[in-house]
């Protein structure tokens, strides 16, 4: 595999990536209550409890994309 097909797959997976963290805020954000709600059923949690759990998430996954495409993506670009 060379080194350009392996920056194009860094490059498409951060994409993906930070769309599907994109999309996780939006479903967060907008129907809050009946996300809320339905977790509610399932897990007794409270809002801030809810609030926070999604929050760290977010984060965690944020650092995930960072570490594991962004980074190798610029690595590969200063080598090559």
């Amino acid at each position: 595999m060379s080194i350009a097909s392996l920056q194009q797959a860094f490059l498409w997976g951060a994409i993906l990536n930070y769309c599907l963290l994109i999309l996780w805020w939006v479903i967060i954000r907008l129907p809050h209550e009946w996300i809320y709600n339905l977790s509610g059923k399932g897990f007794s949690v409270t809002r801030e409890q809810f609030d926070s759990c999604n929050l760290l998430g977010i984060i965690l996954y944020k650092i995930g994309i960072i570490m594991l495409f962004v980074t190798p993506y610029i690595a590969l670009r200063i080598v090559g």
